[in-house]
């Protein structure tokens, strides 16, 4: 049985920690603020870019000389997986719930006979895949140092994935984030970067006919590689969004279960006290009782 001052120290030890999750929680709800906005902005560049270009591509998928980045390689059987996690946990599931993503879709494709190549773009997720596919990350990108995510980090690894398929090291790319919706719900979600897969319509929704100058194939080679960037800016403004989002609410929930075991350590310390208060006096009157 604990002593009374082993209890004191668990729960000052426990407030101690009430207080370090609070001031996280405030901290993720400050900087989440930010970070929303920023992802709810990146949103309509990146769909209005997705269209546009998905409206080009369809006047030239038929067109023998059509740029690598959208006709692919002809094969599928080397596949590139981008895997953007956060830095660091107390966040909940999040990075797990990447991960768990990027590692179903990975074995899907080992047991098709495919080849898995994985690039990790945060500590977290490259921490958790590490320890079953070790041999099949080829590089893992820092952003530790990183303290506001901008395009040019983006533009970098963009281009290091055009980099990597222009060697012909891989014939899919697909990206792994978490996509923002509220602060209790982030969604993983997969996204094929090449061959380009472009969602919907034309542009503006309806059948109109445009003449381009310059032509659609100089068009589409100079905006796909710029697209690849944007959509993996998108994907770390949205990963950064839901990790303080995920970040909040475990904290919350941290400091709620600090409360509630303060309040049990508490009544504990209080019955434990009272027994050892209650002996003594026993302890007295027995022996004014002998005398």
């Amino acid at each position: 049985m604990p002593s009374l001052k082993d209890l004191r120290n668990r729960i000052a030890s426990t407030k101690a920690t009430q207080k370090i999750t609070k001031a996280m929680q405030m901290v993720a709800a400050s900087k989440l603020r930010r970070a929303q906005a920023a992802a709810e902005a990146a949103r309509p560049y990146s769909e209005r870019m997705q269209r546009t270009l998905g409206s080009i591509a369809a006047s030239v998928q038929n067109n023998p000389e059509a740029p690598r980045l959208i006709a692919g390689t002809g094969r599928d059987q080397v596949h590139l997986l981008v895997v953007c996690t956060g830095e660091r946990g107390l966040c909940g599931p999040f990075n797990s719930a990447i991960v768990r993503l990027a590692r179903d879709h990975a074995n899907g494709l080992l047991a098709e006979g495919k080849t898995v190549k994985i690039l990790c773009v945060g500590r977290k997720g490259f921490d958790q895949l590490k320890r079953q596919f070790e041999d099949e990350i080829i590089d893992l990108i820092d952003l530790r140092a990183v303290r506001q995510i901008r395009f040019e980090n983006a533009h970098e690894i963009g281009q290091r994935i055009i980099a990597l398929y222009d060697k012909g090291e891989f014939d899919v790319c697909t990206l792994f984030f978490s996509r923002f919706r509220s602060v209790i719900a982030q969604i993983p979600t997969a996204q094929q970067l090449i061959p380009a897969v472009f969602e919907g319509g034309p542009a503006d929704g309806g059948t109109v006919a445009y003449e381009y100058e310059p032509d659609e194939e100089q068009i589409l080679a100079e905006l796909l590689p710029l697209n690849i960037s944007v959509q993996v800016f998108k994907a770390l403004l949205e990963n950064a969004a839901s990790f303080y989002g995920a970040q909040m609410t475990a904290m919350d929930n941290a400091t709620r279960n600090a409360g509630e075991m303060i309040r049990k350590q508490t009544l504990k310390y209080n019955r434990t006290r009272q027994a050892m208060i209650t002996k003594e006096l026993i302890e007295i009157i027995s022996g004014a009782e002998a005398l």
